[in-house]
């Protein structure tokens, strides 16, 4: 008789939640040298992946008040990191840009942040490099899922 194997989907998710946020707190460590706050550093990420996008769109992606991210986009631009521009659809609607400091800054702080969690796998057995690797494709795949889904 083949044994059943009990899977517990809410143990799985709250394990899950529950590293995410620690691995984010630990690697969120090596954006203090950007010289931004996290509020500064997300809009920036947001503009740089996921521009050009207005400011309303903006505000909706980081889930704050319009007025806020005012605030933010223009201390962005006082640094030179981003820049506005109307659009060319709607007279009143700016559109915001990352400039190539920007993307620099950005790039450069993910890549500390990268470098950061290689260290870390790098300790890893090769088995368990190689798990943490198909772990990853998956939870790549439950993220498009959870895309899809919002959708």
């Amino acid at each position: 008789m083949a044994k059943e194997i009990l899977i517990d989907s809410d143990k799985i998710a709250d394990q899950l939640h529950s590293v995410a946020i620690h691995l984010l707190r630990r690697l969120r460590r090596e954006d203090d040298s950007s010289g931004l706050n996290a509020p500064r550093l997300s809009a920036l990420s947001v503009i740089v992946f996921g521009g050009p996008i207005t400011l309303g769109d903006l505000a909706a992606a980081e889930q704050v008040r319009p007025p806020t991210m005012t605030r933010l986009v223009n201390a962005l631009e006082e640094l030179g990191l981003v820049t506005k521009q109307k659009s060319s659809h709607d007279g009143r609607s700016v559109i915001l840009l990352a400039t190539a400091s920007g993307r620099q800054l950005l790039m450069a702080g993910r890549q500390r942040r990268v470098r950061a969690l290689a260290s870390q796998v790098e300790l890893l057995s090769p088995l368990q490099q190689e798990i943490l690797q198909s772990a990853a494709q998956i939870l790549q795949d439950v993220i498009r899922c959870m895309q899809t889904d919002a959708e």
